[in-house]
């Protein structure tokens, strides 16, 4: 195992104090920050004894990352783990599935468009399926619920300009429903979405609305966006548990601090609560119009303080060891990123033994066992097993 340097994200809506408490640096921080990212992500990649990830994997791949690994993902590491840490509300999102990330990345580049264009939406060719553990109680929005009920929280706030939509909830098949309510109201002027914003908000605040619509249309009073959430599931997390968003699911992480873990990419389509760049046409074909029943993940157990998040996934596989003294052995044979949330823990994984403490992390090449000894909380990112 050897060491990672990782390095932060400072977006607007990150923490000042999370992060920065986690590694036992002074809080609150100069700028929020929203992102620890441990991986080989080209936008931002650790380091290992101050060489860039990605450029050990590109001297090495199948030493590094194992035969396997590059059979089935290519010379590239195929996961991104990160500490998110959110002050304020995300932007509304999904993200494409693998056939749809291919397909905008290539008409993209045969566009020339260049890949850090702030209206690009495809920067790389992957889908980037997401699972969020949290660490403190979060709130999320995650996939659309019911339409009867978003219909029903609508038709409450007894806004005019909202009855097409309560209409449209209430028709039929509920993935139609969900497509013709949010196309019609993707659908609308600037004049006409501004307004209907307001009013909604209004409504919301004299009492008659969710403390959702106000919260959000106090940070976004005119972005459509705050109508839209109605219509998501508002998840409440307690440590430990965590929510799945596959290649189609419209989301945003509202509050608090989570492991997350996901595909490597970067490809977001926004849906609202952003000032960046919006595509809606391409939104609408990348979004899955279907009920989330229930989108919280329970961990599994695995053996004694040992846990995982089961998903539908090859690209990675989450576990979290909790010791008290004594010594786990991880899942897998690498590569993998161990990260240490709290504690003092000790990483081995036979070509030499890595002591972390809270915030630091650790990667080992593929073809070995690891355990982890000590005292704390850890999380490991591999690759899941060919066939899952």
């Amino acid at each position: 195992m050897e060491p990672l340097d990782n390095p932060i994200r400072p977006y607007a809506w990150g923490s000042r104090t999370a992060i920065a408490e986690l590694q036992g640096r002074p809080a609150p921080t100069e700028q929020p920050e929203a992102e620890l990212w441990m991986g080989a992500h080209p936008d931002s990649p650790s380091t290992v004894g101050g060489v860039a990830l990605t450029a050990r994997i590109e001297g090495d791949p199948v030493g590094v990352l194992g035969a396997d690994t590059v059979a089935r993902f290519g010379p590239r590491l195929p996961f991104l783990l990160k500490v998110l840490a959110a002050a304020e509300p995300l932007s509304l999102q999904a993200h494409p599935d693998s056939a749809q990330a291919a397909a905008g990345f290539e008409a993209e580049e045969a566009a020339g468009k260049p890949r850090d264009a702030a209206d690009r939406n495809y920067r790389d060719r992957y889908h980037k399926p997401e699972l969020m553990v949290a660490v403190e109680p979060c709130e999320a929005l995650c996939g659309f619920r019911d339409p009867a009920v978003s219909a029903d929280v609508l038709a409450g706030l007894r806004v005019a300009a909202l009855a097409p939509t309560v209409d449209a909830l209430r028709a039929g098949e509920p993935g139609v429903a969900l497509r013709d309510a949010v196309t019609g109201l993707l659908a609308l002027g600037d004049s006409d979405r501004k307004a209907l914003v307001a009013d909604v908000v209004a409504a919301a605040r004299a009492g008659s609305g969710p403390d959702l619509i106000v919260t959000l249309g106090q940070r976004y009073p005119t972005d459509l966006g705050v109508v839209l959430a109605t219509l998501l599931n508002h998840v409440r997390l307690e440590p430990g548990e965590a929510i799945w968003m596959p290649a189609g699911n419209m989301h945003a992480y509202l509050r608090g601090t989570g492991v997350e873990i996901m595909a490597g990419s970067d490809n977001v389509l926004r849906g609202g609560l952003t000032s960046k760049h919006m595509d809606v046409a391409e939104l609408l074909r990348v979004l899955r119009f279907e009920v989330l029943a229930d989108p919280v993940v329970r961990p599994r157990p695995l053996g004694p303080g040992l846990v995982t998040w089961p998903t539908p996934v090859e690209d990675f596989a989450l576990h979290r060891a909790e010791l008290a003294g004594g010594r786990v052995t991880l899942p897998g044979h690498g590569p993998r990123i161990v990260f240490c949330l709290r504690g003092e823990v000790r990483v081995d994984d036979g070509s030499g033994e890595v002591v972390l403490t809270g915030g630091q992390a650790a990667f080992g090449a593929a073809g070995r066992t690891a355990s982890v000894a000590g005292s704390g909380e850890v999380y490991q990112a591999t690759v899941a097993e060919a066939g899952r």
